[in-house]
């Protein structure tokens, strides 16, 4: 297969199968749209332009659109046919999506052209995640948002996730160390503006069996390792400190 980019970490035929699922659409992409939905602290900015970065097979496209109603949705991903598959769902879906193939490292975006970057369990598939990173700011507009959406190190580095999926190991972060490099890279958030969801599937090791069967009472906040971190990150207007 002639991927968009020289570090593509293939993904197994289980996790291509996964990504189609219903418990992937409604389990997990549609509960992480709401929430990071949920974590703005100012109004949505209207109609605005939405790069879906990693769309996969697209099954964004519908969440994305009911939820941020944007005028114009771009979805970016390396794999070809991934992006043939993203082409068939926005015409079932009977919409109107821009298409580019493309390493998220390099997007062939212009500067400052959107509004709204979703980057939802795209992140620990990349290797070149500062380029990525600088590359999700530079094409922001000035007070746009990244909505980035990430499983950690303390999920990826389980026996199972390593079993049924393929990942570049060397990236993995927790969550702070994803927090620290959005902000590093110049983005502004508030902890009004980061959730650490604690779902069932995320569960390092059991999918959280344990706890539903009554054996095990669930971590608290602040006792655990987090498996999950979302920001709604914003790019500083032209001329804020």
């Amino acid at each position: 297969m002639g991927y968009l980019s020289n570090t593509y970490v293939e993904e197994t035929r289980f996790g291509l199968w996964f990504l189609r699922s219903h418990t992937w659409q409604h389990h997990v992409l549609r509960v992480a749209i709401n929430d990071l939905r949920s974590l703005f602290s100012e109004p949505l900015p209207g109609h605005p332009v939405l790069l879906d970065a990693g769309c996969g097979q697209g099954k964004s496209f519908r969440y994305l659109h009911q939820t941020f109603m944007p005028e114009r949705l771009i979805g970016v991903d390396a794999d070809p046919h991934s992006l043939k598959q993203s082409r068939e769902e926005a015409v079932n879906q009977g919409m109107t999506v821009e298409l580019i193939g493309s390493d998220c490292a390099t997007l062939t975006v212009p500067d400052a052209s959107i509004d709204l970057l979703f980057c939802h369990q795209t992140f620990h598939h990349l290797v070149e995640q500062e380029q990525a990173l600088a590359e999700f700011y530079r094409v922001l507009k000035p007070g746009g948002y990244l909505l980035f959406a990430e499983s950690t190190e303390a999920y990826i580095d389980t026996w199972v996730i390593r079993w049924l999926f393929r990942h570049p190991m060397q990236v993995q972060k927790s969550a702070a160390q994803y927090l620290e490099m959005i902000r590093h890279q110049g983005f502004q958030f508030t902890a009004q503006n980061v959730s650490y969801p604690y779902l069932w599937w995320s569960r390092a090791k059991d999918f959280g069996l344990l706890e539903r069967l009554g054996l095990r009472q669930p971590k608290p906040f602040g006792q655990r390792e987090e498996t999950l971190v979302n920001v709604v990150a914003r790019k500083p207007l032209e001329g804020a400190v």
